[in-house]
């Protein structure tokens, strides 16, 4: 079992973004418990230590509503789709954490009882202060809206301190590392910079959202055991897009 102090005050208040694909284990697909059980440590011992978690998993590990245009899927209901498969990993992850001995509520974009709670800011937040993990499921609630611009608008909207963007990359890179050797990683970038270099640390709208609002987004391999720990330590994990 993990137990961890955190040694810094950077963080208090964080909103972890994590894609659907990680939670579907090395295939990406489906519900690896594995990878669900190895999370749900982290983030229990984080959330034990004091600090306050919120969620936001993506769906591409059941269903992309994207991906479904152009095989029969119209993309409204394709998206509608891809907001449930984000419910579906939420309350998977939630169970674990529940086994780490740490609260987990569900919330949902639109009603959802009994399967979940309805989203609202101040019943998130109530759970996070009284140590309990939010997991804010179901995207914005709306049609051509990705998991990553429901994580920025969530993160505003709790005031979290930073998103953390939990990858199987530790960072962002001059290019795609999976593809080109070559590739650099940044330890630091400022928004204009990501948007000069045309980086994809975020999809426009997600990316948007943190400029605007002035939300740090730190992008890092969750894959990697220990690295939540490390960041809330005060460590340098990841790259950090700033203002």
């Amino acid at each position: 079992m993990f137990q961890i102090t955190i040694e810094s005050d950077m963080y208090k208040r964080v909103l972890l973004k994590l894609s659907g694909e990680s939670l579907g284990g090395p295939a990406g697909k489906g519900l690896d418990t594995e990878s669900l059980s190895a999370y749900a440590k982290e983030i229990a011992a984080a959330a034990k230590a004091g600090l306050q978690i919120a969620i936001v998993n993506g769906g591409g590990n059941i269903f992309r509503g994207l991906q479904g245009v152009g095989k029969g899927f119209d993309r409204v209901d394709g998206d509608k789709m891809g907001m449930l498969a984000t419910v579906i990993n939420s309350l998977a992850l939630s169970m674990f954490i529940k086994d780490e001995g740490v609260e987990a509520q569900v919330f949902t974009a639109t009603p959802m009882e009994p399967v979940a709670k309805y989203y609202m800011r101040d019943d998130a937040v109530k759970v996070l202060e009284r140590g309990g993990v939010a997991l804010i499921s179901g995207g914005t609630g709306n049609p051509f809206f990705t998991t990553d611009s429901g994580a920025a608008l969530r993160a505003l909207e709790i005031g979290a301190d930073a998103l953390l963007k939990g990858t199987r990359v530790d960072g962002v890179y001059t290019a795609d590392p999976e593809k080109d050797p070559t590739a650099v990683k940044y330890d630091e970038l400022t928004f204009d910079e990501a948007i000069s270099r045309h980086l994809k640390v975020m999809d426009q709208t997600a990316y948007a959202l943190c400029s605007d609002g002035k939300m740090p987004i730190i992008v890092f391999d969750m894959n990697q055991t220990g690295n939540l720990t490390k960041l809330i330590r005060g460590e340098k994990v990841g790259t950090l897009v700033h203002p």
